[in-house]
C-alpha cells in the first residue's frame, strides 16, 4: 500500500516536472542540462555508497530517497517558492533576493527533510543510526540537486549559450556538488541520533538538525547572490571548512559503524556463532570483497551469492543486537535476531563447512560483552 502510493506520487510529480522543465528550457537545453547534471551524480552517489558499504541499505529505500528528492521535493519547491516570491513582491521587496535567501532555504529543506522523516517513520527497521541518516538524507538531497541543476544548466544555455552552461557547470557541478547533501545531512544525523530512543522528548534534536540545514542553505544562497569577492570569501571561510568537516564526519561515522559491528559480532563469536576469521572479514570492506571472490572460486555464482547474503545478514544481526542492548522495546528485534542466527548458519553451509554446534539460541541472548577497546 505504501509503495503503490509512492509510485503514484512519483509518477504524477515526474510528469509535472518533465512538462515544466521542457517548457521552461526547451528540449535541447533540457537534454544538455541532464547530461551535465549527471556528472554530479557520479561524484556524490559513490561517496554515499562508500559510507554505506558495511551495512548496505535496501535498494528500494535508496531509490525512494532519490526519487523523493528529485520529484516530490522539486515539484513542491517550485510551487511554494513562487508563492513565497509573490508574497514578498506584494510587500514591495525584491522577490529574487527574498525568494533565494528567505523562502528557498526553508521551503527546500522542509521538503527534503520530509522525505528523510518518511523513511525514518515508515522504514524504521532500515534506519539504524547516524550512518543511515547520512546516506538517506544525502540521497534525497542528491535527487533534488540533480533536477535543480538541470533547470539551472538548461536556463544558462538558453540565455548565454555554451559559455553560460560552462559557468554554471563549474559553479554547481564541479565546485559545489556536495552543497545540498551537506545541508540536508544535518537533519539526517539528528534523526540518526534518536534512532534508539524514538520518544517525543527527543524531538528537539531533529528540530535542531532542521534549523542547521536551513541556516547553512541560507548562508550558501546569500553568498551566491553577493559580489564575486563576497562569494569567494564565503566559499573559503565557510564552505571549505564545512566540506572538510563533512568528510571527517563520514570517516568518523564509518569507523563507529565498524566498531559496532566488531563489538557485537565478536560477542556472537565468543558464543560460537562466528569464527575469528569471519569476524575480521565482516568488519572490513576489502576482506568482504576478497571473501566473495574466494567463494565464487570454490563454489561458483551460487556460493558467491550466499557469501554476499551471509555478509549482509551478519551486519543486520549486529544491528539487531545493538537495538536490543540499547533497550529498544520493539519485540521485532528479538525475533529478527533469532531468525538471522539460523539464516546465517544456512548461508555458511553453501560455501563452507558448518561450525561446531554453537551455543543455543537461549545462550545467544546472553552474548558475552566485548571490551570497547576492540
Amino acid at each position: 500500500m505504501v509503495w503503490s502510493g509512492a509510485v503514484t506520487l512519483f509518477g504524477l510529480c515526474g510528469l509535472f516536472m518533465s512538462v515544466l522543465v521542457t517548457e521552461s528550457t526547451g528540449a535541447t537545453a533540457a537534454l544538455l542540462g541532464l547530461l551535465t547534471a549527471s556528472i554530479a551524480l557520479g561524484i556524490v552517489v559513490p561517496v554515499l555508497l562508500w559510507v554505506d558499504r558495511l551495512e548496505a541499505e535496501p535498494a528500494r529505500t535508496m531509490w525512494f530517497a532519490f526519487l523523493w528528492g528529485a520529484l516530490v521535493s522539486t515539484a513542491g519547491a517550485l510551487l511554494l517558492n513562487d508563492i513565497g516570491m509573490a508574497f514578498f513582491a506584494g510587500l514591495h521587496l525584491d522577490p529574487v533576493f527574498t525568494g533565494a535567501v528567505l523562502v528557498a532555504p526553508v521551503v527546500e529543506e522542509a521538503l527534503k527533510c520530509l522525505g528523510v522523516l518518511v523513511i525514518f517513520l515508515v522504514a524504521r527497521r532500515e534506519f539504524n543510526g547516524v550512518v543511515d541518516g547520512i546516506v538517506y538524507a544525502g540521497m534525497v538531497a542528491v535527487g533534488f540537486a540533480f533536477i535543480e541543476n538541470i533547470i539551472y544548466l538548461g536556463g544558462a544555455y538558453n540565455e548565454l549559450g555554451a559559455p553560460g552552461l560552462l559557468g554554471i557547470f563549474v559553479m554547481r557541478v564541479l565546485v559545489s556538488p556536495f552543497a545540498h547533501p551537506m545541508f540536508t545531512i544535518c537533519f539526517g544525523i539528528a534523526l540518526g541520533m534518536i534512532t534508539h530512543r524514538r520518544r517525543w522528548r527527543y524531538a528537539f534534536i531533529p528540530l535542531i538538525g532542521f534549523v542547521a540545514a536551513v541556516f547553512l542553505h541560507f548562508l550558501w544562497n546569500f553568498a551566491a547572490l553577493s559580489t564575486i569577492d563576497g562569494f569567494l570569501l564565503a566559499y573559503v571561510l565557510v564552505q571549505v571548512p564545512l566540506f572538510i568537516g563533512f568528510v571527517l564526519l563520514l570517516f568518523y561515522s564509518r569507523r563507529q559503524e565498524s566498531r559496532m559491528l566488531r563489538e557485537h559480532l565478536t560477542g556472537y563469536g565468543l558464543n560460537g556463532w562466528f569464527t575469528p576469521a569471519e569476524v575480521a572479514m565482516l568488519i572490513s570492506p576489502r576482506e568482504r570483497r576478497r571473501a566473495r571472490a574466494w567463494a565464487k572460486g570454490v563454489g561458483g555464482t551460487r556460493a558467491e551469492q550466499a557469501m554476499e547474503a551471509f555478509q549482509d545478514e551478519s551486519s543486520e544481526l549486529a544491528i539487531a543486537r545493538h537495538h536490543l542492548e540499547r533497550g529498544d522495546p520493539d519485540p521485532v528485534w528479538r525475533h529478527r535476531e533469532r531468525a538471522l542466527l539460523h539464516t546465517v548458519q544456512a548461508r555458511r553451509a553453501t560455501f563452507a563447512a558448518p561450525l561446531q554446534t554453537p551455543q543455543p539460541y537461549a545462550a545467544a541472548q546472553r552474548i558475552v560483552p566485548v571490551p570497547h577497546k576492540l
